[in-house]
């Protein structure tokens, strides 16, 4: 995995990659991938990159402005 990410890194170093570029993709992707994981529940994505669920909603409004968070339904009575 290290030869693989030092690969990348070269290569975005070649393309004249801008550093806040190359980690906003990374994040996005990475974020991205483990909410399809977790069928897009924030609460268990954020438990598995170790962050709180506030900082994640917050990360993915940031790097998504379109995304509308899911809002559940308050139960009736």
């Amino acid at each position: 995995m290290k030869d693989q990410l030092d690969a990348l890194i070269n290569q975005l170093i070649e393309h004249n990659i801008q550093f806040a570029d190359a980690v906003g993709e990374f994040e996005k992707r990475f974020i991205g991938k483990v909410m399809e994981k977790n069928n897009g529940n924030l609460s268990k994505s954020a438990r598995d990159l170790c962050i709180h669920r506030n900082t994640l909603s917050r990360k993915i409004a940031a790097l998504d402005p379109d995304h509308k968070p899911k809002r559940r339904r308050k139960a009736r009575r």
